[in-house]
């Protein structure tokens, strides 16, 4: 099955480094990755992360729309419950009008952070504990399409631009409920393999076998989310996933500063409590050569049934990132009506 390829990019601050080069460096893979031909390249919103350089999903999609020709570019996602539909349904509006065609709204309900900062952002208690998800899709949607009920006090309410719908509707999940949400209310969906791999088969399968049309989606499309570590060997990946190994303790215990080098990562003791733990958490990385990560990714994408496969790495060196989208558009044959003299610029970017 031939499969669109994509990229989530979490816009890493390697240990020792700054946001400006993290998103300098961004830029540079989305460019790169527009001339190799991947299908879309999304952002993701995570908030009080201070190894990530961008919390703001649509400012990054603004900058790289602007600086690239044909990759799609998207949120992966806006969290809904920190904001009011009405702000996503208009910055999300405007992003269509500027970039016709080339944009993506990816909704997630996790908060993206920690509770405090939560707080932060949504302002209040009751806000903290509304089970509201599929609520504020609805008021979204709903102002997208004018179809508030006739007594409802925000049927006077156009968003702005009042005549540019919405680009395509994506629910994010990593598990079932997003999933047959999704399929519900006639959506496309991703799903989070990266975070819970364990679920990703039932649930994708879920969205495909419970999927209403609708006029947005006629027919079920999936995307399916992966991280990769990709080597120039198997056992150059295997020193790497070091890294993913220490971001997961990192991330357990609240340590969520910048991304450890390979060195560093290699230094650091792991006991055996935190082997047991890494070996417990749903987040996991497909390692090896490139070869071996595309059988995987194939595997995996079968079992699903996935449309797309979306990849994104925990490892934060440019050098490695930058090799995990040449490798990958190499075998996926991305760039199939490259000239070898484009070939060998793409090498050397």
């Amino acid at each position: 099955m031939n499969r669109s390829l994509s990229i989530l990019d979490l816009t890493p601050i390697v240990s020792g480094s700054s946001s400006q080069r993290a998103l300098h460096e961004s830029t540079l893979l989305a460019q790169l990755a527009d001339r190799l031909g991947f299908t879309r390249l999304w952002f993701a919103e995570h908030h009080n992360t201070t190894g990530l350089a961008s919390g703001s999903p649509e400012i990054m999609i603004a900058h790289i729309a602007a600086l690239t020709t044909q990759i799609k570019v998207g949120a992966g996602g806006v969290m809904l419950p920190n904001h009011a539909p009405l702000r996503i349904a208009e910055a999300f509006r405007l992003l269509e009008a500027l970039h016709p065609g080339r944009i993506d709204l990816g909704l997630g309900r996790a908060p993206g952070t920690d509770t405090l900062t939560a707080f932060a952002m949504r302002r209040s208690r009751e806000a903290m504990t509304a089970d509201d998800y599929p609520e504020q899709l609805a008021e979204l949607l709903a102002f997208d399409d004018a179809t508030f009920p006739r007594d409802h006090p925000f049927l006077a309410i156009r968003p702005v631009p009042a005549d540019i719908k919405l680009p395509p509707l994506w629910l994010l999940g990593s598990s079932d409920f997003s999933a047959r949400l999704a399929a519900q209310a006639g959506l496309g969906f991703a799903f989070a393999a990266h975070i819970n791999a364990r679920s990703a088969v039932s649930a994708m399968r879920a969205y495909r076998a419970e999927f209403t049309p609708s006029v947005r989606y006629p027919a079920p499309r999936s995307i399916l989310t992966v991280s990769v570590t990709i080597g120039e060997s198997a056992e150059h990946a295997a020193e790497l996933s070091a890294i993913n190994d220490l971001l997961l303790v990192r991330l357990r215990t609240g340590q969520l500063g910048q991304h450890p080098t390979l060195a560093e990562a290699q230094r650091y003791q792991f006991s055996a409590a935190e082997r047991e733990t890494i070996a417990a958490m749903g987040m996991r990385s497909l390692v090896g050569d490139a070869s071996s990560v595309k059988q995987q990714i194939d595997d995996l994408a079968d079992q699903c049934q996935a449309d797309e496969v979306m990849v994104t790495t925990f490892l934060p060196e440019f050098g490695d990132r930058r090799r995990t989208l040449l490798e990958l558009a190499r075998l996926y044959d991305l760039g199939q009506g490259t000239t070898p003299a484009e070939a060998l610029v793409l090498a050397t970017v």
